[in-house]
Parts: structure tokens; C-alpha cells; sequence
């Protein structure tokens, strides 16, 4: 006895089995740090927000785009400073997707477009300033850097949050220019407190002059010390100074004679 395979029951089982592995094959999870771009027929539909989402096979497909901060990394070039000393350069810059659907409709590889427009407004901001300005202004420069990718990548529906130059490579030539300057400079800098100590020791010393001469018998008894510091000297050499007050007496007795 041969049992019909197309029976009312099969049929509904079947169907019912169809629409649940649709419907399994439709789910779509997006996580909480993702968004979903969504197109129906080829036509963005909207943005899938996190959770499970029904996406229909064939007339609709999605993209996930993560909107964590990333790292580009701005690949190292040589660059010409203002005063036409070439140096190694590289930065990195960090970003994030603050409009999923900008980012998938308005470019295609947003990753690679970042880095190399960042490493474009890099030659172009450090061919503005001079080596001097450029080593010691580093930050300034790649805050500036960061404004001008940040404004670019708007339209994109990307923030860019920070630039940061890693690597400087000067040429070994003028590393070692900088070693002179930079010796000269502490050079410098020790003439200028030495002569300063000078200065104060020559005030100091005018000081003590002008107290001893004011004060009557002051330079005897600072005699006398030096002799009882001299005394407790082991050499043979001994020095004996005269004080001025006494010279001015005999003078002054001779003067009266």
C-alpha cells in the first residue's frame, strides 16, 4: 500500500520547518559597540541598532561597522622643514565612526583614506615651520594636523581625536650640528653663571670693605684672626699683615714729631 508523500499534514510541516530556518537564517546579531547598515534591494534602509535584527535573504544585506576608537597609522615619509632640513617623520592618529551610514555611502576604505590624508596635511604642515619650531613644538603641530583631518573627514561620518608624531629621524649630519649647538649652549650658560658668581663675590667683598672701614679697630681684629687661622697651619711659611690702623698711627706720630 503505497502512503501519499504530499499529504495536507506534510505540507504544513514542511512549510513551518521553511519559515524557521528563514527566520534563523534572517537573525542578525549586532553588538552593543556596532551598528548595522542596512539595504533593501540595493537602496540603504536604515540603521540596524544592537540587538537581534530580521535581515530577508536576497533582498536585503547589511553591514557591520564597528564604532570602537581606532589607530591609523600614517605611514613615515621624508619631509622638507621651512628652512630645508629633510627629516623621517611618522605619526599615528586615532579615530572614531560617529555616523555608520556616512562611513559605508561616503567612502569606500575609510581606514586607508584617514592615513593618507593625514600623511598628506603632515608634509604640508611641517614644510610650513622651521626644524627649530618643529622639534620644539611638536604637539602644536600635531594638534594641527588633527583639526585639519578631523574637518576633512566630517563629511565621512568619522571624529578624529588625537595625532600624535612618534618618530623624528634627522640626518646624522645635522645630529651632530645640534650636539655642537647644543654643547655651545651649556657653554654658554656656564660662562654667564660663573661671571654672575663673580659679580656677587665682588658685592660681597665690596660690602665687607665698606663695613671694616666703618667701623673703628674692626680690620685690627680681622687681622688678628686671620693670623690665629694662619697659626693653626702646619706650615713653616708664616705671613704677618700690618694693619692699616697701625701704619696710620706711626703717621700720625710722626706727623706730631
Amino acid at each position: 500500500m503505497n502512503v501519499p508523500i504530499f499529504t495536507p499534514m506534510n505540507i504544513f510541516w514542511a512549510v513551518l520547518i521553511f519559515i524557521a530556518v528563514v527566520i534563523l537564517v534572517s537573525i542578525k546579531q549586532i553588538d552593543e559597540f556596532e551598528r548595522g547598515v542596512k539595504f533593501t534591494l540595493g537602496k540603504y534602509s536604515g540603521i540596524m541598532q544592537p540587538g537581534w535584527r530580521l535581515i530577508f535573504p536576497i533582498f536585503q544585506m547589511y553591514k557591520k561597522v564597528d564604532l570602537r576608537v581606532r589607530v591609523a597609522d600614517v605611514p613615515s615619509q621624508e619631509v622638507i622643514t621651512k628652512d630645508n632640513i629633510s627629516v623621517r617623520v611618522n605619526a599615528v592618529t586615532y579615530y572614531k565612526i560617529v555616523e555608520a551610514d556616512k562611513a559605508v555611502l561616503e567612502v569606500k576604505d575609510f581606514p586607508h583614506a584617514i592615513g593618507q590624508f593625514a600623511q598628506t596635511t603632515m608634509r604640508n604642515i611641517v614644510g610650513q615651520v622651521d626644524l627649530d619650531d618643529f622639534l620644539s613644538k611638536t604637539d602644536e603641530i600635531a594638534e594641527t594636523i588633527r583639526i585639519i583631518v578631523d574637518k576633512a573627514t566630517d563629511p565621512w561620518g568619522i571624529k578624529v581625536e588625537r595625532t600624535e608624531l612618534k618618530d623624528i629621524t634627522l640626518p646624522e649630519e645635522m645630529k651632530r650640528v645640534i650636539g655642537k649647538q647644543a654643547e655651545a649652549e651649556r657653554e654658554k650658560r656656564a660662562v654667564i653663571i660663573k661671571a654672575e658668581g663673580e659679580v656677587m663675590a665682588a658685592n660681597n667683598m665690596a660690602q665687607a670693605a665698606r663695613t671694616l672701614a666703618s667701623s673703628p679697630g674692626a680690620l685690627h681684629l680681622r687681622t688678628l684672626q686671620s693670623i690665629n687661622d694662619l697659626s693653626s697651619d702646619q706650615s713653616n711659611t708664616i705671613i704677618f699683615a700690618m694693619p692699616l690702623e697701625v701704619l696710620r698711627a706711626f703717621e700720625t706720630y710722626n706727623d706730631r714729631k
